[in-house]
């Protein structure tokens, strides 16, 4: 993941339209991505998120409603800044590189969140990437601040990137400092996290731990740790055709799972089974269908 700017972006996308390749466009992001795959599941999710009044900026909120994720805040003026654009480049071994444009998503504020509605949610979800501008990274401390008189809410965090994680220890060391109770990354982030070698270090410095550590590990499943347990998921055998939106998938399923009372391993199998599902698909995210039919084969497994 590479941060840029819409100036940088602009003749990437114009050399993609005149090669004629196959695009998806919605709204996006790794939390977004989570929250409508646990909308689309049945959860009631809640965005805190900022976009401009360009067509940028009403698509994504017009797909939020259709995804049935709520949402609050103004949209900043449209002639400010763009509305925040994440470019991504899919080979066809399925792997990805992606450019981002934070443009207007990196000035969140007080107008952009609800402070009730986060206290009367159940988890408190944190992406990693809002540790990158001073302004979201506010808005983070606000909740969490906030958030200290009402310990039924649980908080996690997303690690994001292993590239973010390094750059911005020391925030990421805050965020931890408040108290969370699950963290999600795959075994990179994980490794730059706890400043370990290989990931059996990790596993050990992470046991150490008061929260629940969520890790993915590509062909190697996922594993599931806390201080008492590790939980090694194998991972779904299928063809992989985009990785794009595994992880944020992985994280949407797992949390559904959590909220309807779910052990750890039954979770983890779920967001296995969920990240599978979009491995095999082009894009980040299932159709509506698609959301179904995944919860109905689970739940028949």
């Amino acid at each position: 993941m590479t941060l840029s700017s819409a100036e940088e972006q602009a003749p990437i996308i114009s050399r993609l339209i005149e090669s004629g390749a196959e695009t998806v466009s919605d709204c996006g992001g790794s939390a977004t991505n989570s929250l409508v795959a646990a909308a689309s599941f049945g959860a009631s999710c809640f965005h805190a998120c900022k976009v401009t009044n360009d067509e940028d900026g009403i698509r994504y909120l017009e797909s939020l409603k259709a995804a049935g994720v709520s949402h609050k805040g103004d949209m900043a003026s449209a002639d400010s800044m763009p509305t925040g654009k994440c470019l991504i480049l899919v080979t066809p071994d399925a792997k990805r590189t992606m450019t981002t444009s934070l443009s207007v998503s990196s000035f969140m504020d007080g107008q952009d969140l609800d402070l009730d509605e986060i206290a009367n949610s159940k988890i408190f979800y944190v992406e990693g990437y809002m540790v990158t501008s001073d302004e979201n990274y506010g808005c983070v401390l606000s909740v969490l601040e906030h958030l200290k008189s009402f310990p039924e809410v649980k908080i996690a965090l997303s690690l994001s990137d292993p590239g973010i994680v390094a750059g911005f220890i020391d925030k990421f060391k805050e965020i931890e400092a408040y108290g969370l109770d699950f963290i999600f990354g795959n075994d990179d982030e994980f490794m730059v996290f706890v400043g370990a070698s290989n990931i059996d270090e990790a596993f050990d410095l992470l046991q150490s731990k008061n929260y629940i550590s969520i890790i993915t590990m590509g062909e190697q499943g996922s594993a599931v740790i806390s201080s008492n347990e590790v939980i090694k998921t194998p991972r779904v055998n299928i063809e992989p055709v985009d990785t794009n939106g595994a992880g944020d998938m992985f994280a949407g399923s797992f949390m559904f799972a959590l909220l309807q009372n779910h052990d750890l391993k039954v979770c983890a199998e779920f967001a296995n089974y969920g990240a599978s599902r979009v491995v095999e698909t082009f894009g980040p995210r299932l159709t509506k269908d698609g959301y179904q039919e995944t919860l109905k084969s689970f739940q028949k497994s």
